[in-house]
């Protein structure tokens, strides 16, 4: 990831409108012209360096195009009465869930005192993992910070249960780039991946609808041989759906029918609390994920109820100004964390990113710019103003430097922060766009 830091930064304007386990680790308004110059932040996230100035323009003209304030803020009242709804009644239930687990286990203050050493008798550890078997519909469960990511403990998982000669499949498609490494896809050779350690790894491709091959699955085990099947349930980095927990029941009873005995691992990340099962609850057996990404467990069903509510937002918006989203705009079969845009170009993915940072709680004054990842093969670009680095809770976009160049959203505590940061996506980006000489925004009067 990279930054450019600007020595001068454009005013704001507000709007006056109103046997299971379950693995997680503890990541403007327009016409005004922008001038940008100062340093660099590398894409590791710690160094910086000097830079080059760089000057942009966004203007537009009054008669172009309804504001991007009119088009958010109408998009969000059309909503409110069927969709947001709709994600209000999801996070009660979710939170139910969650309060009867705190509930069971009697929690209270004496399991927040700290602990030291081995950490025998640690009261606290032990009833957070109970409650989190709980809301998992898991047996047991491991909920440590020791856990860096959603990778790592994907990784733990699978090194756990995978011996050379077996077979790892894939059965959702290619893994997320951050997994081609750990299974040894990409990257150096000889430095413990699992293929390094004798693992045969195959993948299943999606079908043509960017779904599960049902068909190809239904013969994909080959019992005695296939020791893990593995399901992404995320799009991660892809255009495709999300899979929804039926999807993943189905697979798992295809999987079973064929060996009873192969291991089903679940990527759970951007999963979590988005419906009101769980894998573990439909017969995974080991379930990993990242409630970085939700902000930490009792606050996760509304955390991730308010991120789904901003990720419908960014859909309507993005859709009415002529833009292929995934999921498609309204009420989806399968909610999803991630709300992935097309936006067509290198120049205007980076121009939605800056857009998006200007109203980060963290580093707003800074530009986010395509860099070198670690785990990544491409050059991303990473809008992620966040309390803890990694985290996408509060409100970010990012995405691979690779076509159709894609934007990936989540986060937003409040969807209400996807709209405002929505107002400053969009007139940046309609900026770029004009600069290319495909403006994509349609001509259309305000909904009411």
């Amino acid at each position: 990831m990279a930054y450019r830091v600007p020595t001068t930064l454009p005013a704001i304007t507000t709007p006056s409108r109103p046997p299971t386990l379950s693995l997680h680790c503890g990541r403007t308004r327009r016409g005004h012209s922008l001038i940008a110059a100062g340093e660099r932040r590398s894409a590791n996230r710690t160094r910086w360096a000097q830079g080059g100035a760089a000057t942009g323009v966004l203007d537009r003209t009054e008669e172009t195009v309804v504001s991007a304030d009119e088009v958010v803020w109408g998009a969000a009242a059309d909503l409110q009465p069927t969709v947001f709804a709709s994600i209000d009644r999801l996070m009660a239930a979710n939170l139910r869930k969650v309060q009867a687990a705190f509930r069971e286990q009697r929690i209270g203050p004496h399991h927040f005192q700290g602990s030291t050493g081995y950490g025998h008798g640690d009261w606290g550890r032990e009833a957070l993992d109970k409650v989190m078997a709980r809301v998992m519909g898991a047996e047991a469960a491991l909920m440590r910070i020791q856990f860096i990511s959603g990778t790592h403990a994907i990784a733990t998982a699978l090194f756990s249960v995978l011996r050379p000669q077996d077979e790892m499949l894939a059965i959702a498609g290619h893994p997320y780039d951050t997994m081609e490494e750990v299974i040894g896809l990409r990257g150096k050779k000889g430095v413990g991946s699992l293929m390094d350690w004798g693992i045969q790894y195959r993948e299943l491709p999606l079908a043509a609808s960017g779904s599960i091959d049902w068909e190809a699955l239904a013969s994909a085990v080959v019992p005695g041989k296939t020791r893990v099947a593995h399901i992404q349930r995320s799009c991660g980095y892809a255009l495709r759906p999300t899979l929804s927990i039926a999807e993943i029941e189905r697979a798992i009873k295809l999987i079973r029918a064929q060996d009873p005995s192969v291991v089903i691992t679940v990527d759970n990340c951007y999963g979590e609390f988005t419906e009101e099962l769980e894998p573990c609850a439909v017969g995974a057996d080991l379930c990993m994920g990242s409630l970085i990404k939700n902000a930490g467990l009792f606050l996760a069903p509304t955390t991730t109820g308010e991120a789904l509510k901003g990720g419908r937002l960014v859909a309507e918006v993005m859709s009415r100004e002529g833009y292929t989203v995934i999921p498609a705009p309204g009420l989806p079969t399968t909610h999803s964390m991630i709300t992935a845009i097309e936006v067509g170009s290198r120049d205007s993915m980076t121009a939605f990113c800056k857009g998006v940072q200007k109203l980060s709680p963290v580093g707003s004054y800074i530009e986010p710019e395509p860099g070198v990842t670690a785990g990544y093969g491409d050059e991303v670009i990473f809008a992620d103003g966040t309390f803890i680095d990694g985290s996408t809770a509060e409100v970010s976009a990012d995405g691979p430097m690779r076509p159709p160049y894609v934007v990936y959203c989540q986060g937003g505590t409040h969807w209400t922060h996807w709209a405002i940061a929505l107002e400053s996506a969009l007139t940046a980006l309609r900026a770029a766009d004009a600069a290319q000489g495909q403006p994509k925004a349609q001509q259309q009067q305000p909904t009411q």
